[in-house]
């Protein structure tokens, strides 16, 4: 059976927006500012390797989409061929290799996909759609990438008004220049 894991790079106030730099939000590039070490780039490069899909809203496939076919080596030889489930009302073909838009019934499509798939649907960015997740309690696991900079604005990952969700604690390790990997599971 598969499990919704929601992987995201997060600032100590919760901003999930630009990581990267590439959306040109002014605060944007924050990620790159602080070394996640060795064992920060083995956790990321060791998630990607066991995930068997992607699960993605249309604004990350898009730039995913963009990004990652010119790149080359095992990381972007795995993100390139496996599965890509994108959430979109918009987006009907997608051009991106082995990718598929899912239907409408959320809930329904997500659960079938955890049917269907043994191991780990890996969701990044996709803040719209992570909220629509955790309000249906879809999420089986968080894994957050905690950098030690506040921003002060940007998307945060949880919308004001999120449902009330009380998490596990399975594992944390500091990182890096300071960078903190927490994993939860909603609380039994």
């Amino acid at each position: 059976m598969g499990k919704i894991v929601v992987s995201q790079f997060i600032t100590v106030d919760g901003v999930v927006e630009d990581p990267g730099g590439s959306e040109k939000f002014e605060r944007g590039g924050w990620a790159f500012e602080f070394s996640r070490g060795d064992e920060g780039d083995k956790f990321k490069s060791d998630e990607v390797m066991a995930a068997q899909a992607l699960l993605l809203g249309r604004v990350t496939y898009e730039g995913f989409a963009e990004a990652w076919p010119e790149r080359e080596g095992e990381f972007a030889d795995k993100f390139n061929n496996m599965t890509k489930y994108v959430v979109s009302s918009t987006l009907s073909d997608p051009e991106w290799n082995n990718s598929q838009v899912l239907g409408s019934d959320l809930k329904a499509e997500v659960e079938r996909l955890k049917q269907e798939i043994d191991g780990d649907i890996l969701v990044n960015g996709s803040v719209q759609l992570v909220n629509a997740l955790a309000d249906a309690g879809l999420v089986d696991e968080w894994r957050l990438m905690v950098f030690p900079v506040v921003l002060g604005k940007g998307k945060k990952l949880f919308d004001d008004g999120a449902a009330k969700a009380p998490l596990t604690l399975t594992d944390s390790k500091p990182v890096g220049d300071g960078v903190q990997i927490l994993v939860y599971k909603p609380k039994a």
